[in-house]
């Protein structure tokens, strides 16, 4: 577990390494205000037992009021149910994806309490502080949302700012990150005009950290700036593609 921002009650927890074998690694952030906590992208089944169990170094497990899913990938989503079986938090979940998560056997009991996040994005309310959802669509999934914490000044990106493989958990050396983070956003990123309009929603907000979903977290406000420099110009996806080719 590693605290990346602690104010009083309220406090911003990262947990990077409970992923095993095969997985990829995948980051799961908790943010607590003022006793409510609200837990991103949870991950999968195996991840499930040992994120729970740890949790209570941290908080009262009975204090989670509060899921996001900021997309349908398994990594951030498959123990959806277990979640929402074993607490009584509200989750939220892009309106585009609805019809889908049953298939991750969200019990009927259950399924209501899950909030579709409308295109737009929308602000929920964290031990009466107000934590922001925001639109990031097509970074990279079609239906994906990123949250923004005011009080913290942390951009909670998803896939976006993914770093594979680098030796570090926070870094404020952004020149020396990129190459971790440069062969998975020009794959899995579909297109540069998807980055360039989160540029400049991005330039909007007073952000100090980029906390994304897999690898490394990027902390300073230069380093911030430079990420978000660096991914409205990077040509990914359909501007690298020049043709499809039969096996």
């Amino acid at each position: 577990m590693h605290t990346l921002i602690k104010h009083g009650e309220n406090a911003a927890y990262m947990f990077h390494d409970l992923g095993s074998g095969h997985m990829v690694q995948a980051n799961q952030h908790i943010i607590s205000k003022n006793g409510e906590t609200l837990i991103l992208d949870p991950g999968g089944h195996k991840v499930y037992t040992g994120l729970f169990s740890q949790l209570s170094s941290v908080i009262k497990p009975a204090s989670i009021k509060y899921l996001f899913f900021s997309h349908q990938d398994p990594d951030i989503i498959a123990a959806a149910n277990g979640w929402l079986m074993m607490t009584d938090a509200q989750a939220y979940l892009s309106e585009l994806w609805m019809r889908f998560i049953p298939h991750f056997g969200i019990d009927q009991l259950v399924i209501n309490r899950i909030t579709p996040i409308p295109d737009s994005g929308m602000n929920i309310t964290v031990g009466g502080m107000e934590v922001k959802l925001i639109p990031a669509h097509f970074l990279h999934s079609s239906g994906n949302f990123q949250v923004y914490d005011p009080e913290f000044k942390i951009l909670y990106t998803g896939d976006l700012g993914a770093s594979l493989g680098a030796p570090w958990i926070e870094t404020e050396d952004f020149d020396a990150h990129v190459q971790y983070m440069d062969p998975f956003h020009r794959r899995y990123i579909p297109t540069n005009k998807a980055m360039k309009l989160w540029a400049q929603m991005a330039r909007k907000l007073d952000i100090e950290i980029i906390a994304p979903q897999h690898g490394s977290v990027i902390k300073s406000s230069k380093a911030v700036q430079q990420f978000i420099s660096w991914i409205e110009n990077l040509q990914c996806g359909l501007d690298l593609m020049t043709e499809f080719s039969i096996p």
